[in-house]
């Protein structure tokens, strides 16, 4: 850990990243006591009023504070990413674990069904199970998560191919090990570093998607503060009153592109060709 810290701080970017994600992240976990108003309260005598020291970033055409209702839209985004990355972390590795070491029939059936998955547009099968499922926020968390099950499935069966040969493997297995034992607690841990980067770049795809999802009408419940449906509330009014998307926007972009940032220093950190190299 010291070693992967040493790597990771001296990428200023990721760093850079990660404190922004932390800002957001303790933005969120506080934003009863940060908020000036209730995100959800009215007030049609101060609607579309411009931002100024009473209303920071302004309101929206409800006279809602925007700048209340971004910080509670960090919650909704993170709230999706952890619930939506979460699951598509532990099914994915689940699976491509099972398929890299069982091979034969148990290989072919998961990997036919990750390729289905990848044969459609990442947005375009969000929208297709939303569709199905219908509108609502845990509908929208296992639509994104069900999006990336696949990915995360590739990697770690590619982990497992790697490796399920190796010597300390094969002792493994002549010592009597039960392949569980063997999934878990040897090759699982050869799989984390790839996972762990593909996790903070899924975070990005799923603030983004919730954003998309939520923009179309697809998301969560309209009177939520989502950052989506701020944008597409915003859309009507955006030439009239230039602060009620150009935040959200904001909002978005810093998430997703700190996610990004972060996931890149990750990647080089735990590489472990850049480690040998550095040796």
């Amino acid at each position: 850990m010291i070693d992967f810290w040493k790597r990771f701080k001296q990428n200023h970017m990721a760093v850079i990243g990660f404190v922004i994600i932390l800002i957001i992240l303790l933005t969120a976990i506080f934003a009863k006591w940060l908020t000036p108003y209730d995100p959800y309260e009215m007030d049609p005598v101060n609607r579309l009023q411009s931002p100024n020291g009473e209303f920071w970033f302004g309101t929206d055409q409800f006279g809602r504070d925007i700048f209340s209702r971004i910080v509670y839209g960090a919650r909704i985004s993170l709230q999706v990413g952890i619930i939506a990355v979460g699951f598509s972390f532990i099914v994915g590795t689940i699976m491509g674990l099972i398929a890299g070491y069982s091979g034969g029939w148990v290989d072919n059936l998961i990997s036919r069904i990750t390729d289905v998955l990848f044969s459609f547009p990442d947005i375009l099968l969000a929208l297709v199970i939303m569709a199905i499922l219908g509108s609502s926020l845990n509908n929208l968390m296992l639509a994104i998560g069900i999006v990336y099950v696949p990915i995360f499935a590739r990697i770690a069966r590619g982990t497992v191919l790697n490796i399920k040969d190796s010597l300390y493997i094969e002792a493994a297995r002549s010592m009597g090990v039960r392949p569980i034992t063997i999934l878990w607690r040897h090759i699982l841990p050869n799989a984390m570093a790839p996972l762990i980067v593909q996790i903070t770049l899924s975070f990005a795809f799923a603030i983004l998607a919730e954003a998309a999802l939520s923009f179309l009408g697809l998301g969560v419940s309209p009177d939520t503060p989502s950052w989506g449906i701020m944008l597409s509330e915003a859309k009507d009014w955006m030439e009239l009153s230039w602060w009620t998307a150009i935040f959200p926007g904001i909002a978005i972009t810093l998430a997703v592109f700190s996610f990004n940032i972060m996931g890149d220093g990750l990647r080089d950190a735990l590489d472990p060709r850049l480690r040998n190299e550095k040796s």
